[in-house]
């Protein structure tokens, strides 16, 4: 996802202040509303209890009924429900152990089978220093505020519970909170279109002189004459950062010229390090041959003219491509050209491994033949690189040295796999093993594997490794077979 510009980055800051602003003005006032509303019930129930409390204390002491708790309904017979109309609030009141006695309610009858309170509603009553609770409960999505208290005599003996429900009705905070939220919305719809405005005027007035470095940065390159900024801004940072780039476009005028020379100092220098490479690649095998010959020598063999005519085989072969890469190089060509021809991998592969010494370097193979079209020199350069690379792996002092080379079929490629179990490849240096110039050997140059990745990548078929430190490593040659 690309970067946002300045100019919309400062659009979007300022609608997401407003937007923010907003959101917090409406939620502060639908808390405050909702505080308001519940402290307005609160105080009005409690105005309506004490108001009916004291109205029942005037009852009960002008009684001519024992004040006991099995008389209150007879007190009240004939009074709760006038107290209930002058209070305009339901009255039921309850015995000690939570039994209905009495109800303004025509429903609620001593008669009829009323649920009792629940025990935490007495514990609570009971427990309590004022000996009150208030219970707060919704039923049937209407929010119902109760009061629970005691009734005493003028001895201040507990005689039963006072209940008053109390239905709390929001309808006119709703309203309230519903008329405010439209008059905040229309005062921030016009606040989102100022800030609309104040955007695009700030943003352009700060992002005037940004744009012509931005463009003038972009143009700058090292092969071409750089114009320097000729602007005089309104801000102290800008003219800084114009300063800044005048000279820089200084220091790089003088940095072109030293860095072309050195370009061409250092073209140079990698040329006759290819050169040296590509020229002493060939030499390694033809070393091993003439080794190789002078150990297995026998002038009685019986098969002497079919060795020697191998053996020169080999050494005109590599003697072949030092002419090519000496040509190649000296008119600026690149790697040899290749010359393809119908080939048995399994052959070819087997008879480079011929030039080894190593008696613990093994061929294995799932067919005797496999046919492709390549260069037989650059397979046998592939072949020669890698098997030299793991013979380098293997530490000189270490017993059990293996290393195996198999050619597999494996659908339309060619599998070459050479298995070593030498010391592996450090994790800090696998996403470097490809690299041109980079090795882990005390010598050469490192051009080694890029080289022959290179080949293979013009074949259009790849080259993997898997790889355990301290166990050995695996290079995977995929050809494919055309």
């Amino acid at each position: 996802m690309s970067m946002l510009s300045l100019r919309i980055r400062i659009f979007l800051s300022m609608i997401v202040l407003i937007l923010i602003a907003s959101i917090l003005m409406a939620s502060i006032s639908v808390i405050q509303f909702k505080n308001e509303a519940r402290r307005y019930h609160q105080e009005r129930l409690d105005r309506k209890e004490d108001a009916v409390k004291e109205h029942i204390n005037y009852i009960l002491s002008n009684s001519t009924y024992p004040l006991t708790e099995r008389n209150l309904p007879l007190i009240f017979k004939d009074k709760i429900h006038e107290l209930s109309d002058i209070h305009n609030v339901e009255i039921n009141i309850y015995s000690l152990n939570g039994t209905l006695l009495k109800s303004s309610k025509a429903s609620f009858s001593v008669d009829n089978a009323a649920p009792p309170l629940p025990n935490y509603v007495i514990k609570l009553v009971q427990s309590s220093i004022e000996k009150r609770y208030i219970d707060i409960k919704r039923e049937d999505g209407v929010k119902i505020r109760s009061s629970y208290s005691q009734i005493k005599d003028d001895k201040f003996k507990p005689l039963g519970i006072l209940n008053l429900p109390y239905v709390e009705d929001d309808s006119f905070y709703e309203s309230e909170i519903q008329d405010f939220l439209v008059r905040l919305s229309q005062v921030y719809f016009l606040m989102l279109i100022i800030a609309f405005a104040l955007a695009y005027f700030l943003s352009s007035y700060i992002t005037k002189s940004l744009k012509t470095i931005s463009d003038k940065i972009n143009e700058t390159s090292l092969d071409q004459k750089n114009e320097k900024i000729v602007i005089e801004a309104n801000s102290r940072e800008i003219n800084s950062l114009i300063k800044a780039y005048n000279a820089m476009v200084d220091k790089l005028e003088e940095s072109a010229a030293m860095l072309a020379q050195s370009e061409r100092e250092q073209a140079w220098r990698e040329m006759a390090k290819q050169v040296a490479h590509e020229i002493k690649n060939p030499l390694t095998p033809m070393r091993l041959t003439v080794q190789n010959f002078q150990r297995k020598f026998n002038p009685e063999a019986p098969d002497l003219n079919q060795k020697l005519n191998d053996y020169t085989k080999t050494l005109i072969q590599q003697i072949d491509t030092m002419s090519a890469v000496a040509s190649a190089f000296s008119n600026f060509a690149s790697m040899p050209a290749q010359q393809n021809e119908t080939l048995n991998v399994v052959e070819v592969v087997e008879f480079s491994l011929d030039i080894f010494n190593e008696d613990y370097i093994k061929f294995e193979c799932d067919a005797k033949e496999i046919i492709t079209v390549m260069d037989r020199t650059q397979l046998i350069r592939i072949i020669t690189n890698l098997v030299k690379n793991a013979i380098q792996a293997i530490p000189e002092n270490q017993t059990n040295k293996s290393i195996i080379v198999s050619v597999k079929r494996k659908n339309n490629f060619v599998a070459i796999i050479v298995k070593d179990n030498g010391i592996g490849i450090e994790k800090a240096n696998i996403e470097h093993i490809f690299e041109p110039k980079f090795t882990t050997k005390t010598s050469g140059m490192g051009l080694g594997l890029g080289i022959i990745k290179n080949i293979i990548e013009n074949y259009k078929g790849t080259i993997t490794f898997e790889t355990k430190y301290g166990r050995g490593t695996s290079f995977i040659v995929l050809l494919p077979i055309t």
